[in-house]
């Protein structure tokens, strides 16, 4: 990836366009994602917020500790140094089931 700054991750299909992380932290916002921790244990819900010590606000929250649905919350706060990774979830959340 020639002229693509350190970190930057290169625009999807081709584009031209290039996308540090904090570009992606802050597209995700408002978005399902799936947290996973240093633990092992993945957190899926919408994206309320986060800071710059990767302290994790989150909605509609589903706890997953191996692959198995243990815990339903409403908003949970997850500690940044706990975070193993942020992704972009494609599944849907379901509404109060």
């Amino acid at each position: 990836m020639s002229g693509a700054g350190a970190g930057a991750i290169t625009g999807e299909k081709g584009s031209s366009t290039t996308k540090t992380p904090a570009d992606f932290l802050k597209s995700i916002r408002g978005r399902p994602v799936v947290v996973k921790l240093n633990s092992g244990v993945d957190y899926r819900g919408i994206l309320a917020c986060l800071d710059g010590y990767m302290n994790i606000a989150m909605e509609q929250t589903e706890e997953y500790v191996n692959g198995q649905l243990k815990n339903k919350y409403g908003d949970a706060f997850i500690r940044g140094n706990n975070v193993l990774y942020i992704s972009t979830s494609k599944r849907t959340l379901a509404e109060g089931a």
